[in-house]
């Protein structure tokens, strides 16, 4: 069965918020490597990564299912912050938002009926969770350290 005109869709519009999340990292990763933070920086290197990696998966399986890929273009991300935990707050907040796009997929899945998106979905369904808990294990760290010991977080972010 062919993916619905609605599902494919809203699918593109989820590929064109992962490309944007990846931007959004890209621009973390910029901000940390400039304030020596190459933990950090590295940290948000892979989080750009994992971004680009969801959105081919979301490529693929519109491919999969009959539908068309459209390019999107790409928003210009907020490149500078106050702080790190101003930094990672702003990413536990955006993962919060990509979990809330998911929920939407899924609810629309169920309401067409669509099995085989359903069951592609529960992937990022489950990914979220996991990407809601790190940023905001962070955010929890860097809140309980403190400025003190960022260079300790760093290092600890470094090795991811």
């Amino acid at each position: 069965m062919q993916l619905s005109k609605e599902m494919a869709a809203a699918i593109n519009d989820q590929i064109k918020a992962e490309f944007d999340s990846a931007y959004i990292y890209m621009a973390m990763e910029a901000y940390f490597k400039d304030a020596g933070f190459d933990g950090m920086a590295h940290w948000m290197h892979k989080q750009c990564k994992e971004e680009i990696e969801h959105a081919e998966r979301f490529i693929d399986y519109l491919y999969d299912r009959g539908a068309r890929f459209i390019v999107p273009d790409v928003a210009k991300p907020k490149d500078s912050y106050e702080s790190p935990l101003d930094a990672f707050k702003a990413a536990y907040a955006h993962e919060q938002y990509v979990t809330s796009r998911i929920y939407k997929l899924v609810d629309m899945a169920m309401a067409e009926k669509d099995y085989a998106s359903l069951s592609m979905l529960k992937w990022f369904v489950d990914e979220q969770v996991e990407e809601e808990d790190n940023a905001s294990s962070i955010v929890a760290k860097l809140e309980r350290l403190g400025t003190h010991h960022l260079f300790l977080i760093d290092k600890e972010l470094g090795e991811r």
